[in-house]
């Protein structure tokens, strides 16, 4: 909603603005379709240039997120830290019951008591990774950490492509538009002998070209582009928790301490509250004995 909210905004003022100062939209929408079909067919075709099938798919896929915001809300950072602390205090009770979770867990009750987590392949592999490194005594927290922070390094670089080729777009947009712009004064130019009137219109029409390729730019494409940039790195928080609880129990620190390092370094805004984390805790507790 917010996003729509901002493209609206965005319109009117621009728009609106030009009319109350007296602009005539009738020029603009004149020349606007054939405008768009120059700039906005070049920079698909850059786009589709520039990229493979999967990264294009990728891209059109990860658009979606600029209206509808990370895809992990502060409720799945508190299920989370109780699906870790299940696994956690299973792993230390009997190291051999916690297997049969994390070799299976798609079929692991464990995980399906948190469906969301259970359905993101990278969540469920970056914890039964770890944790089968660690029952094959491959402990060290340091050399843990610095695997799962390459890794993690890796995945936010590919999740950020969308980001970036979006902002290539954005940045070639303005160029794209002066493209159009040329090729209406080569019209314009061809009708010299018009009447003043006339020829007015028409260069008037080859500006919209100029307007259209930076308005494009830095009113629609580039804040999608820093928006994608800005989800996908909020969204980066969540496999960052699971580094941070998964190291500290390498440190053999009590289940309870492990859950409360993941939740101190989680962002404010979306971090759960003591009372709140405390309370599903002692849920999870319950439903175990």
């Amino acid at each position: 909603m917010i996003g729509i909210i901002g493209i609206a905004i965005i319109f009117i003022m621009v728009f609106g603005g030009y009319v109350a100062a007296g602009g005539k939209l009738g020029i603009i929408l004149k020349s606007l379709p054939f405008e768009l079909i120059m700039i906005g067919g070049a920079a698909v075709g850059a786009f589709v240039l520039s990229n493979d099938m999967a990264s294009i798919k990728h891209t059109l896929k990860d658009v979606k997120k600029v209206f509808k915001g990370p895809a992990w809300k502060p409720g799945d950072y508190r299920d989370l830290l109780c699906l870790l602390f299940e696994l956690i205090r299973l792993a230390r009770q009997n190291p051999v019951a916690v297997e049969e979770h994390i070799e299976a867990p798609e079929s692991s009750a464990i995980f399906g008591r948190y469906p969301k987590i259970q359905h993101d392949h990278a969540a469920v592999d970056l914890i039964c990774d770890t944790m089968r490194s660690a029952s094959m005594n491959y402990d060290d927290p340091h050399q843990v950490e610095e695997v799962l922070e390459k890794q993690l390094e890796a995945n936010l670089h590919h999740a950020l492509h969308s980001s970036h080729a979006l902002q290539t777009i954005a940045d070639g947009l303005p160029a794209l538009g002066i493209v159009a712009a040329v090729l209406g004064v080569i019209k314009t130019m061809g009708s010299i002998d018009q009447p003043p009137e006339i020829l007015g219109k028409m260069i008037g029409g080859a500006l919209v070209g100029t307007f259209l390729g930076v308005f494009l730019a830095y009113g629609i494409v580039g804040p999608f582009a820093a928006k994608l940039k800005a989800v996908v790195e909020e969204d980066s928080h969540f496999y960052q928790l699971i580094r941070e609880v998964l190291v500290a129990n390498l440190h053999n620190h009590a289940a309870n301490i492990c859950i409360e390092v993941g939740r101190q370094n989680t962002p404010h805004h979306i971090r759960p509250s003591y009372s709140t984390l405390e309370d599903a805790l002692k849920a999870v507790k319950a439903e175990a004995a």
